[in-house]
């Protein structure tokens, strides 16, 4: 969105850019040169506040928690080696009879006592789980924390009693709202995406005020909101993703770290890693030392944003704006660098070249009828290996076969998981055992012997009896013709035959041949890439055109009614929005059914389990749901078949919610037994109101329009209209 904002701002609009980690502000400052005109960079590599960071670690032995800073002279601390556990950041689990070591990870309780004794108060402990910031807030209240004076929790209730002054008393019960004041009185609250919105903002006001002392919070609190802190307190330094675990970056790290230091009150800021298993100590030195922080632009060609440039200008102009975008920038400069290192392979391809011709011959010929020979005699070697898998477990008990310049009776054949198994008896009564990989020929039987009774491989008067025979037995002078595991069959040309053969530097030429075939494929790679970056925008443009004219959103360059309508659909899913629109989906439905349905394209399952299933009012409503997933699913294959990223399919997880709430049932009832989170509740509904009101404004048939704006005003109520109130 601000490369847009960049890029289509009237001339005479002037920019401040501002941002806390970037490292190649030089690059961003170019491009706004080139899109805007003279450009003044100023780059401050000095805190306000100097930052240490620290390793904090529980020590077994004494029973209490060791801080040391993880950087000495901007390296790592020597002495944190001492804290690797044996096996960390290898990536597997704790092995059987590994010592028992002294460091653990320190638990929250003992965290939030150590940073109260050493005056390291207030403290954002960062928590990369909503779950975990509520139980961790809980269960340090529930062991007798409690971090505040007399008047401290009087200006507390104040506080979040203004905050959540507009919420009815059974939304409060239904969000446990005795609970987290009480937390909030003692000093200790979570802050997460899941909360509504008045309890966000209490804590935030309570926290900007010194009221609040910890605040376990999730990531998302780095990201645009003002809560410095003293001390920021990182439990782990990696995130589940929903199907993963990944490793803070260290762009992530110093937003989080940036947290800690608060201007003016504080001289230093502290930022404290636990101790884990699972990570070295030079791993965390090395990320609070990093200053990597390359901004990398995710700018894309969307179907609106196609739609208003059609709209707006000829096709030459649109194509050139997207050219001017952050993302063209960055690809432009990447074709320079790809240029520069496919001019180094060529140069060094054009020398190994040459270094692989030789006057006496050809060298490719000599190293393909290397290949062919050697590939033969695998082939052989198989072929052979097969024929005596296939003979070893033909033979059965009493047979005799040829076993070096002796003989053997067979007495036993098993398969196993490893292969086929032979017991046998040679003539002197002493048992062998053979494994099919022992077998250089095929086991031929060239004879056989009568086995005794009882049958009895193991027994040793068996063995004997079995010898006695074997010694008797006349045997056939030869058996059938046996196959060697030798290097067999045809070769078209030997190698040792062609006049290369007799070149004294055809060792170097065979390795000079092998780097250029090496260098031929990496110069191919760096062809192709440059082929995919010289005009990724454009392509991704031209190919979601084809797409407009396909659906009836553009003709001739021009956009058509249904393209109007896209061009004003500000949604991921915009062209199923459009579409379902255009196909009348949405028509002649009342406020709550029309709030239900378009709740399938607001709304994201995203839990790693498996969304219930799902439920709808009506048969109209399960009719018209089926249409959107249809028109979804068309649009999916088209999008893959042209290479796009693909649209999210609809999700009617949120529909039979949706519909409740648009219908008055209250918020209690609504949510009861939902895998669903106050705080979620409330924006996924903000995010359905929001897309409602924008088909309150765009849909063609009027009496769609006016429904969509009551169901929007049907669904901002309650806990929901409170959440958009501001205290004062």
């Amino acid at each position: 969105m601000w490369e847009e904002v960049i890029v289509h701002a009237p001339p005479d609009v002037r920019f401040a850019c501002l941002s806390a980690t970037v490292s190649n502000a030089e690059e961003l400052a170019g491009w706004i040169e080139a899109a805007r005109g003279p450009t003044d960079t100023v780059v401050e590599t000095e805190r306000p506040v100097e930052l240490v960071n620290h390793y904090l670690v529980y020590d077994k032995a004494r029973g209490d928690l060791v801080q040391v800073e993880t950087l000495v002279d901007g390296r790592a601390n020597p002495e944190g080696s001492r804290f690797d556990p044996p096996g960390a950041g290898e990536g597997g689990g704790r092995s059987r009879g590994r010592p028992r070591h002294r460091w653990g990870a320190p638990r929250r309780g003992e965290v939030v006592e150590h940073l109260s004794g050493a005056g390291l108060l207030p403290a954002i402990v960062f928590v990369f789980s909503r779950k975990g910031c509520d139980e961790a807030a809980r269960t340090v209240v529930g062991e007798g924390t409690s971090l505040t004076t007399a008047a401290e929790r009087r200006r507390i209730r104040e506080i979040a009693d203004a905050h959540v002054a507009h919420l009815d008393a059974g939304d409060l019960d239904v969000l446990d709202h005795a609970g987290w004041r009480s937390r909030l009185e003692a000093g200790v609250a979570a802050h997460h995406a899941g909360m509504v919105p008045p309890f966000k903002e209490a804590v935030e006001a309570c926290f900007v005020e010194g009221l609040v002392k910890v605040v376990f919070a999730t990531e998302t609190l780095a990201l645009g909101i003002n809560m410095p802190a003293r001390s920021v307190v990182i439990e782990q330094l990696s995130k589940f993703t929903g199907e993963h675990h990944e490793d803070l970056t260290p762009s992530q790290y110093t937003q989080l770290t940036g947290r800690a230091g608060r201007r003016g009150l504080d001289p230093v800021g502290h930022a404290l890693v636990l101790w884990s298993p699972w990570q070295t100590f030079d791993s965390v030195a090395a990320l609070a030392a990093s200053r990597e922080f390359v901004l990398r632009s995710s700018f894309r060609p969307t179907y609106n944003m196609v739609a208003n440039l059609l709209g707006r200008y000829d096709r030459e102009t649109a194509v050139e704006l997207l050219g001017r975008s952050f993302a063209q920038y960055q690809a432009d400069a990447d074709v320079g660098r790809l240029v520069h290192r496919r001019a180094s392979r060529a140069e060094r391809l054009a020398a190994a070249e040459a270094e692989a011709t030789c006057e006496l011959g050809d060298v490719d010929e000599y190293r393909d009828a290397r290949r062919t020979q050697r590939q033969a005699a695998r082939d052989a070697r198989r072929a052979g290996r097969a024929d005596i898998e296939r003979a070893a477990a033909a033979l059965t008990p009493g047979e005799v076969i040829r076993w070096g310049r002796g003989r053997l009776a067979v007495v036993s054949v098993s398969q196993r998981k490893g292969g086929v198994r032979i017991r046998a008896v040679d003539p002197d009564a002493r048992t062998v055992a053979l494994h099919v990989d022992e077998l250089d020929e095929v086991p031929v039987p060239v004879g056989a012997v009568t086995l005794p009774e009882p049958y009895d491989p193991r027994n040793r008067i068996f063995q004997r009896r079995v010898a006695a025979a074997l010694r008797k037995a006349r045997l056939r002078a030869e058996g059938a013709p046996v196959r060697s595991l030798d290097p067999a069959g045809p070769v078209l040309v030997d190698p040792a035959d062609l006049p290369v053969a007799a070149c004294p530097d055809l060792g170097d030429h065979l390795r000079a041949a092998s780097e250029r075939d090496r260098l031929r494929r990496q110069v191919a790679d760096l062809d192709a890439r440059l082929e995919r970056s010289g005009s990724t925008l454009t392509r991704q443009f031209d190919v979601i055109e084809r797409i407009l004219v396909r659906r009836g959103m553009v003709e001739g360059e021009r956009l058509t009614a249904a393209g109007r309508i896209l061009a004003r659909v500000f949604h991921e899913c915009d062209l199923l929005v459009a579409l379902a629109l255009v196909d009348g989906v949405f028509d002649g439905l009342d406020a709550a059914g029309l709030a239900g349905l378009v709740s399938m394209v607001t709304y994201e399952h995203r839990s790693k389990d498996a969304p219930p299933p799902p439920w709808y009012p009506s048969k109209d409503l399960r009719r018209r749901a089926g249409q959107l997933d249809q028109l979804g699913a068309a649009l999916l294959r088209e999008e893959e078949k042209a290479g796009l990223s693909a649209t999210r399919a609809p999700d009617p997880t949120f529909l039979a919610l949706a519909y409740a709430w648009a219908s008055g049932a209250p918020f209690g009832t609504v949510v009861e037994d939902e895998d669903l989170s106050g705080g979620d509740f409330v924006r996924n509904v903000k995010q359905l109101i929001d897309l409602l009101g924008q088909i309150g404004q765009v849909a063609p048939v009027a009496e769609t329009a006016r429904t969509a704006q009551q169901a929007a005003e049907e669904l901002r109520r309650g806990v929901v209209a409170a959440s958009s109130e501001v205290a004062t």
